[in-house]
């Protein structure tokens, strides 16, 4: 799972992004609003961890806009007010749980697995299709018709994305950033390379090259023949 976290103190950031690593998450980090919109909006995040009082952009603007551009990445606000009118007024405005600060860390980890386990669920309920390619992410494991296959687990997080904006160019930033991280040093090269290898393992995969830009998947099952 990969998060972002939107913290504006330097410290608990530098803690929290720590804690949740050690605990097995992949994590990016934003220490004001309007970065960290920035970054949610390349639609490459699991789950978002949103502080509701932040520079340039508060939390609460943060979580309406990304709620009115139609993405549904789970939210968990983190916030020193905790009042059921403040709680209320979050949850309202479309975040998936409140945590009151201060908190325990057992209890925030809690919540994050929490969260993790609603989308899993619900990823395995709604399992990924497009044309005939079908895509169970929790078993790395897609089938067409008869054949399944296995993914290692960056070509399923590429599947995954691709899957997730079928009919849409995913640029090579947003690969990047999906599986190396929005501040990962990545080639290009190494991002031409991983779809090169989800192409060799899917047979019918109409995954279309839009030159210099990145990729679209396309709702059918005629792989289109194109050249990194």
């Amino acid at each position: 799972m990969k998060l972002l976290l939107v913290e504006r103190e330097t410290r608990l950031m530098s803690a929290l992004s720590g804690l949740l690593r050690k605990n097995g998450y992949l994590v990016d980090s934003a220490l004001n609003g309007k970065n960290g919109f920035e970054m949610a909006c390349t639609g490459t995040y699991d789950i978002i961890i949103l502080n509701r009082t932040l520079p340039e952009m508060d939390g609460l603007s943060f979580l309406k806009e990304f709620r009115g551009s139609g993405y549904n990445t789970p939210v968990l606000i983190l916030s020193g007010k905790d009042s059921p009118q403040a709680r209320a007024e979050g949850l309202n405005l479309g975040a998936d749980d409140y945590l009151g600060i201060p908190f325990a860390i057992e209890e925030l980890l809690a919540r994050v697995q929490a969260l993790v386990r609603r989308k899993n669920t619900e990823m395995v309920k709604n399992e990924l299709v497009v044309g005939n390619l079908k895509f169970n992410p929790r078993k790395l494991q897609i089938t067409e018709g008869n054949s399944v296959t296995r993914l290692t687990l960056k070509e399923a997080l590429l599947l995954e994305l691709f899957m997730s904006n079928s009919e849409k160019v995913v640029t090579k930033e947003q690969i990047a950033e999906k599986l190396w991280g929005f501040f990962a040093d990545t080639d290009i090269a190494a991002v031409n390379l991983y779809v090169h290898y989800l192409r060799k393992k899917i047979k019918n995969f109409n995954l279309r090259t839009i030159r210099g830009i990145g990729y679209s998947l396309e709702a059918n099952s005629t792989m289109e023949s194109a050249n990194n």
